[in-house]
């Protein structure tokens, strides 16, 4: 009975057995492109894991790169975390989708993926440990989502401990910061050297040191009002950086916060900093104005070294200015328009009444109205001001007899 010519060598003999045999792999061979194509993609992928109370982290790829399929179950069980250094060095990996079972990326995850475009962060993670992205050099996009509400930092030898979560992703142009996360970590964005431009999102507390340091493409930068601080160096060297504007809620600068940006030319800083510390715009060569809304914060050393171009402009009506700030000359800020100032010690209730001080220009004279609904507001007269060294100091005695009550300037014709 001939079964079809054998895959044994031709000088050997071909017994039954061996036909049997060489007839099962054909056929075996015949179905696996079928079979292949019947697999998920996940399964495709190599994947060494630990299971801990039910749960899957991913320790180790093992596959040949390309575009990365992480499963959301193993055997049965959430992967939940992506652990230390699970794809690090891998250059040939160039995509991964990350499930939505997954929390935690942990330190060095992706450190060092150098051909990684692209990365989908689902809404799920929590937790985004140190240099888990660093030095991907070919990503070009970034979205954080609004569940991130941890950074992991680690300590480094004669240093602060530090995040370098996307540190020198150097092709990094888009980067998107979800409402919601609580905080820009040290270093995170650090060497980002193609980030044009973000928002950075009113939920946000706290700048790191360094965390946008070495940017030199970042032409912008606008600071909301919920950022209470802002790192040492968090700017440092972002060579084209051209325009800042601090909020009000930040009451501390830290040192070299702005140091080396040789580009920007102005600087808006509200009413809420109370203290800048040394080196913040040294050597930022182009400076020329720096534009105050409240009152003189305390200087540390060197502030404006090496800015020998800078005027610093205040609002009349605001105190502790001299005729120069820092070794800088001052002069007045005189604005288009009526402002109330919101800093002590004039704004509040201090004695007669709510209080608080208008400024604008000299000679120049007001109209303080009030309303008791924003939402269907009727507007009306308490008093003109005049402003006659710029400012004038408004108090409203009858404000107690109000469930609430708004205000607005009007200007004078």
């Amino acid at each position: 009975m001939n079964t079809g010519p054998s895959l044994a060598p031709k000088t050997c003999p071909t017994t039954v057995a061996a036909r049997l045999k060489t007839a099962w792999v054909r056929r075996f061979l015949s179905r696996l492109p079928l079979l292949l194509l019947t697999l998920p993609a996940a399964v495709q992928a190599q994947f060494d894991y630990a299971i801990t109370n039910g749960t899957v982290t991913i320790t180790r790829y093992t596959g040949s790169g390309g575009a990365v399929r992480i499963p959301n179950t193993i055997n049965g069980l959430p992967v939940t975390s992506i652990g230390d250094s699970a794809f690090y060095g891998c250059t040939s990996l160039t995509n991964v989708t990350i499930p939505d079972s997954v929390t935690n990326i942990a330190d060095h995850t992706f450190h060092d993926c150098t051909s990684l475009t692209n990365i989908t962060i689902p809404n799920s993670v929590t937790t985004i440990g140190a240099c888990a992205f660093s030095s991907c050099t070919s990503l070009t996009a970034v979205s954080i989502p609004s569940s991130v509400r941890h950074w992991v930092t680690i300590a480094v030898t004669g240093g602060a401990p530090r995040s370098d979560a996307f540190s020198f992703c150097t092709n990094l142009t888009s980067l998107t910061l979800a409402d919601g996360i609580p905080s820009i970590p040290s270093f995170a964005f650090a060497g980002c050297s193609s980030l044009t431009n973000f928002t950075i999102p009113s939920s946000v507390t706290n700048i790191g040191p360094c965390a946008f340091g070495w940017c030199p493409s970042l032409t912008s930068v606008t600071i909301p009002n919920s950022v209470t601080s802002i790192g040492y160096w968090a700017f440092i060297k972002c060579s084209n950086l051209m325009e800042v504007t601090v909020g009000s809620g930040v009451t501390y600068l830290g040192g070299g916060a702005f140091e080396d940006c040789t580009s920007l030319r102005t600087v808006t800083i509200c009413t809420g900093v109370t203290s800048i510390e040394g080196w913040v715009f040294c050597r930022c060569t182009n400076l020329s104005g720096v534009y105050f809304r409240g009152n003189a914060p305390s200087l540390g050393m060197d502030v404006f070294d090496g800015a020998d171009r800078a005027t610093v402009y205040y609002l009349l009506g605001t105190t502790g200015w001299d005729s120069t700030f820092g070794g800088r000359p001052t002069t007045p800020w005189w604005l288009p328009y009526p402002v109330i100032l919101t800093t002590a010690p004039h704004f509040g209730v201090p004695t007669n009444g709510f209080s608080f001080i208008i400024s604008w220009a000299t000679n120049a004279s007001v109209v303080v109205e009030a309303a008791t609904d924003l939402n269907n507001p009727t507007w009306s007269p308490l008093g003109t001001n005049a402003l006659a060294e710029g400012w004038s100091q408004f108090s409203d005695p009858e404000w107690t007899n109000c469930a609430a009550r708004f205000y607005r300037v009007v200007s004078v014709p």
